[in-house]
């Protein structure tokens, strides 16, 4: 059987529809859409569901999914053991990064890896959920805050400030709060994608404390959240690669100084050590080097 069918039928199962699978690999539409059909004759079973808005995977879809995914990992694994054996890394690193943090900070050391190591296909996925990084076919990730467990290796690269904000105008309006229990009294602007289930963080000594919030906009967008607090609607918990610039030109302003939030740590996480891509291992290696202040 061609694996190129074979990689077809995951790519559809991981994004969800025949157009972005299309789209991932280079090909039309219509051949994706008939590779799975051929596959799907060939062995007698239906292994999608489609509708007009999804496609999603029957249980025999399923397993079967699971059943080749392991097979074209390990094929996968075995072809990069022997490309690894090059003095040259190559062959292409799925990277999925936050879409702010990558702009701001990544991507200079991200274009200059790519000078370094050439020969390898970098596909940087910018997203700011957190990634399956199975389901997506992804090979690591960058991850901001606290890790929650999981069987991924993380590496540490590095921590980010990040502040409470909000515009003179607001606090005008609505007084400043001083403590972080003064927060329940004001409009708060909550990035979903902060671990925590509408918490902010603080520091208080040696310990961390998660004060409650009851947020009048969330969202899971870092931008729209900073494009909300600089529209007087309330305070924001932002990064300081986000808002750097309008705190210097005084568009928005620090407060709760007293009572510091924590520095959040920079992961790359990824799956595994074992049969680890030469690319992989070339990037991890890169990052160590990277001086991130």
């Amino acid at each position: 059987m061609d694996i190129s069918v074979l990689q077809t039928y995951l790519h559809v199962v991981e994004e969800g529809s025949f157009a972005a699978a299309a789209r991932r690999m280079g090909i039309s539409k219509s051949l994706c859409s008939k590779n799975v059909s051929d596959l799907e004759a060939t062995l007698g079973v239906r292994l999608l569901s489609r509708t007009t808005r999804s496609v999603t995977p029957s249980t025999a879809g399923s397993d079967y999914y699971r059943k080749v995914k392991n097979i074209l990992t390990s094929l996968d694994e075995a072809n990069e053991a022997i490309r690894s054996l090059s003095a040259t890394p190559s062959g292409t690193l799925r990277l999925s990064a936050p879409t702010s943090y990558t702009m701001a900070i990544l991507r200079p050391h991200m274009l200059r890896f790519m000078e370094e190591y050439p020969e390898v296909k970098l596909d940087a996925v910018l997203e700011d959920r957190v990634s399956d990084l199975s389901m997506e076919g992804l090979d690591a990730a960058i991850r901001i805050g606290w890790l929650a467990d999981s069987s991924l290796v993380a590496r540490h690269l590095h921590d980010i400030c990040v502040f409470i904000v909000a515009t003179p105008g607001y606090l005008e309006a609505h007084g400043t709060p001083m403590q972080p229990s003064d927060l329940s009294a004001h409009q708060c602007l909550h990035f979903s994608g902060l671990r925590g289930s509408r918490t902010w963080p603080f520091q208080d000594g040696d310990e961390m404390v998660h004060q409650k919030i009851e947020p009048v906009f969330s969202s899971n967008n870092i931008e729209l959240i900073r494009a909300a607090a600089l529209d007087g609607k309330g305070l924001a918990l932002l990064p300081d690669h986000v808002v750097g610039a309008d705190l210097e030109a005084g568009r928005l302003v620090r407060v709760l100084r007293s009572h510091a939030t924590r520095r959040v740590p920079v992961h790359l996480v990824y799956p595994t050590r074992r049969n680890m891509s030469a690319a992989l291992r070339a990037f991890i290696d890169f990052t160590a080097k990277v001086d991130w202040s």
